[in-house]
Order: C-alpha cells, then structure tokens, then sequence
C-alpha cells in the first residue's frame, strides 16, 4: 500500500459513496486508475465491505442494547462458545478481554424480549460458567471507525 491507496482509504472512509471520478479528482488519479486500486485494496483484504447505519431513533427504528459479559469454563478451549456466538445475527460485536471477565458480547434486537430469549440462549451454552448482563439505556458517541 502506498500514499495514494492511504488516501483512498481515507476519502472511503468518509464517504463510501463517493463516485470512482470524485475520487480520482482527490487523489489526482484517472477514474480508472482509482477503479482499479479500489478493486485491488479489496481483493488484499484492506477494503471489507461497505456498511449499513440504520438511524437508532424514531419508532420504526428502535433497538435494544445490550452487553453480556461472559465467564466460559475454560478460556482456552472455549472455541465453542465463540463459534454459537458468530450464528445468532443479533450479536454485533464480540470481544475478547483479559482480566476478570472473559468475554464481551454486544447484543442489538429488535425486543426486549428477543435480548432475553438471547441472553438465555447464551447463558445455556455449554461452556459458559457464568454471564453478567447490562441493558444499554442511551447511546452518546456512536462513529464510524477512523483509519
């Protein structure tokens, strides 16, 4: 990656949207010369996807956070649990923590009641020892990733 695929990623990154010939105009490049770099960032793996954001406000888009923190049985052989975890489509983020707790799962639904049915679903899995769940009342900072 040089310069100008950084910068490409940057102008994406602020706009995914953006048309191959903007692009090329801030980055001084062809609007083929940048077709072919993004189509190159891509298939190297820099450029995953373009992402969806739903507005969280208004009734016909309401969704319930949540986070569960989750203790397996063993840290080190609990690949189980992190493979269930990948299926429920409601999980959007999973992390790893060092410390006390040994994962942390982010949990979007439409319903409360869906939250719990995936809470339960969570704490059943065999492997788990143990969850800690925390209900989202209010989001204050949600941005895209910066480069």
């Amino acid at each position: 990656m040089d310069a100008i695929d950084e910068q490409i990623i940057t102008e994406l990154t602020r706009n995914a949207r953006i048309s191959h010939a903007e692009l090329g105009q801030r980055v001084r490049l062809s609007r083929n010369a940048v077709r072919q770099r993004v189509e190159r960032l891509e298939r190297q793996g820099h450029i995953g996807g373009y992402t969806i954001v739903r507005p969280s406000h208004g009734p016909d888009h309401a969704v319930v956070a949540a986070h569960v923190l989750v203790y397996r049985e063993d840290r080190m052989r609990g690949g189980d649990v992190l493979a269930a975890l990948k299926r429920i489509p409601e999980v959007v983020s999973c992390d790893v923590l060092s410390g006390q707790f040994d994962l942390l799962v982010s949990v979007e639904a439409a319903t409360l009641e869906r939250v719990q049915g995936i809470w339960e679903q969570i704490a059943q899995m065999p492997g788990v020892r143990d969850t800690v769940t925390a209900l989202a009342l209010s989001r204050v900072v949600s941005r895209p990733r910066q480069p």
